[in-house]
């Protein structure tokens, strides 16, 4: 603190920085990375908070340039079965609430074909770019956190 204070100073005085160089601007949220589709997806996902039982992920979707939660994006996932198949069982969407968050029970996913446990997501939300991703937990959760960022178009 001592040294940006100096800097700071030293600027101020040689004329080299403006003052608008001292901001109250949010900082950006760094995007959720993306990740691959796969071959299983299918649009329109029905509408549930419950794809199984005994696994809870949770989280806010908030857009990248404001850090701010967007209330009403579209939050779709798919997954294998616990026997390791992709069926429209496990297969979900739901919008986000005012706050931004979200929150599902489903299965726990399985690994198969020498891939690991995962869950797949696609976000939707308006004057921002599709986000796909997916979810990697880890064995014996019973719960994750699990927000996604998304860019703006």
């Amino acid at each position: 603190m001592k040294a940006f204070a100096l800097f700071l100073g030293i600027a101020l005085l040689l004329g080299s920085a403006p003052l608008t160089a001292i901001s109250t601007a949010q900082p950006a949220c760094a995007p959720t990375a993306p990740d691959m589709e796969g071959p299983f997806y299918k649009a329109g996902a029905p509408m549930r908070e419950s794809t199984g039982r005994g696994f809870v992920v949770s989280g806010t979707v908030k857009s990248a340039d404001s850090c701010r939660h967007l209330a009403g994006a579209r939050v779709e996932w798919w997954q294998a079965s616990p026997k390791g198949n992709y069926d429209d069982e496990h297969r979900g969407s739901m919008l986000t609430r005012n706050d931004g968050t979200y929150r599902f029970e489903t299965d726990f996913p399985p690994p198969y074909s020498g891939r690991p446990s995962h869950i797949h997501f696609k976000v939707f939300a308006p004057g921002h770019r599709t986000l796909t991703t997916q979810l990697y937990p880890k064995a014996g959760q019973k719960d994750i956190v699990f927000d996604l960022v998304i860019a703006r178009e």
